[in-house]
């Protein structure tokens, strides 16, 4: 165990201003409630506006799905340099304001092209957010209570995807048991109710856009910028003068001054940043690969496949949200007591197991409530471990002074893999079945396991810069 001197901001717990800090992390991870939101929301309108744009071959259906991570991989990518130069807040109000603009866009379009054009620049949106909200937190928070915070981008996620299923399920939750296709399409629902899906996502996008007005720059940017002054200013509402001058001194001491006010990618080559980016990015992809998002993108198919109508399809797609939520809170009190690297290694076994089961019923051609059960503990199990606790091990294994880049690579690398995950899905599950989806699945986790017992170092209670000499000096 690592001793930490009083000097040490992580020491100062009794005057930290948890008001604040909360309130600004908060504020902040609103970003994750629109990329949960805004993610999700296609999962519920997709069987009504795929008959009222007719898609019906497997690539229009996954091109629907997954044109969004285009503008993520964008939006991802370009977050990290501009946000090192631009700072943190500027670059998440921009996303806010993407987010307004490409749900009402959404909402409106009339042809397939034009729906793919907003979902492209929505995705844009998501990819800022995914970036930065978790990456500001991790740089606002004592580090004692990160794991804690840089959570509740998490669970503003999971809140997000929650809400779009269950604004989803209320539109068309009065739609007839097993109503023909041509029915569904020329009704209120396949004509409008799908558009109002997509456009009640203005409503959460116009606050987080007001809210982060509101908010300060992160201080760790600003030292990083030749702006120890201000960072000092935001450091003191944060713990006061004391705790403000530590953290100051403690974050200078990892910045080269020939670094200040540029970053390069470059400088991710250099070995000893390798191993560090190497980290990041396996476990990013990891925690897309290990398959959970398609059952938030493909649900239809999922529970259609388990014996499930449309409507109960999207009463159990409120279910997963809810499973979702509780299991995060779990996740939210526990990450900073339990520790990183034994929430990722839990997460991957149960994944493994869980999917290996559901592949087996799939193939013994089960339905109902079983497969729904499993489901739900898949969901369960993600939720307490891989989707919280990756965010978290990515905003914090990262040096002050390459942060934004490499966080840009390995938030790129995440919405990378979730593209090929979802776009591959529906041919998978064409060439292999269900079962043989699953248990594909079930593979690549516990691959996962492997790596992370391997290779993920503990971080928990350490400062970013205590992270940064253990990790790359």
């Amino acid at each position: 165990m690592i001793t930490i001197s009083k000097a040490e901001p992580t020491d100062l717990k009794v005057r930290l201003n948890l008001g604040y800090v909360w309130l600004i992390s908060s504020v902040s991870a609103m970003g994750g409630l629109l990329f949960g939101w805004d993610w999700v929301v296609i999962g519920g309108a997709k069987p009504f506006f795929q008959r009222y744009f007719q898609l019906t071959s497997e690539a229009q259906i996954g091109w629907a799905n997954s044109c969004a991570l285009i503008g993520c991989l964008v939006g991802a990518l370009g977050a990290g340099a501009l946000s090192d130069k631009f700072g943190r807040k500027k670059l998440l109000i921009v996303s806010a304001f993407l987010f307004v603009v490409t749900s009402i866009g959404n909402a409106l379009a009339s042809t397939f092209f034009i729906f793919v054009v907003w979902r492209i620049l929505g995705g844009a949106a998501i990819g800022l957010a995914s970036n930065l909200s978790p990456m500001y937190i991790a740089e606002v928070a004592p580090p004692q209570m990160r794991g804690r915070l840089v959570s509740i981008n998490q669970l503003m996620i999971v809140i997000g995807v929650l809400a779009a299923q269950v604004v989803n399920w209320s539109l068309v939750r009065n739609l007839p048991a097993g109503a023909p296709d041509e029915f569904i399409r020329n009704s209120w629902f396949g004509q409008m109710g799908w558009r109002w899906m997509f456009g009640l996502t203005a409503i959460p996008a116009t606050l987080f856009f007001l809210g982060m007005f509101l908010i300060p720059e992160s201080p760790r940017w600003l030292a990083k910028n030749g702006r120890a002054d201000s960072a000092k200013t935001v450091l003191n509402k944060i713990g006061g003068e004391h705790y403000a001058g530590a953290a100051v001194a403690e974050i200078n001491s990892t910045l080269a001054k020939e670094e200040i006010q540029r970053v390069r990618f470059a400088d991710l080559l250099d070995p000893k940043m390798r191993k560090v980016l190497m980290l990041g990015v396996v476990l990013a992809v990891f925690q897309q690969w290990c398959g959970i998002n398609t059952i938030f993108n493909y649900a239809e198919e999922i529970f259609k496949a388990a014996g499930y109508d449309i409507s109960t399809v999207l009463k159990n797609i409120a279910w997963t949200g809810s499973v979702n939520l509780a299991f995060t809170f779990v996740a939210l009190g526990t990450v900073d007591r339990l520790g990183r690297r034994p929430l990722m290694l839990f997460g991957a076994a149960g994944l493994a197991v869980i999917y290996a089961i559901l592949g087996i019923c799939f193939h013994a051609q089960m339905t109902g409530q079983p497969l729904l059960l499993l489901v739900l503990s898949a969901i369960a199990c993600y939720s307490l471990s891989l989707a919280p606790v990756t965010w978290v091990v990515i905003s914090e294994i990262f040096p002050n002074r390459i942060r934004g880049a490499a966080m840009a690579i390995a938030v790129t690398a995440l919405w990378l893999a979730c593209f090929l995950l979802t776009y591959t899905f529906p041919i998978l599950n064409k060439k292999l079945g269900a079962d043989g989806t699953f248990w594909l699945y079930a593979v690549i986790c516990v691959a996962g396991f492997i790596y992370i017992f391997a290779k993920l170092p503990e971080t928990k209670n350490k400062s970013l810069e205590q992270i940064e000499r253990e990790l790359v000096d």
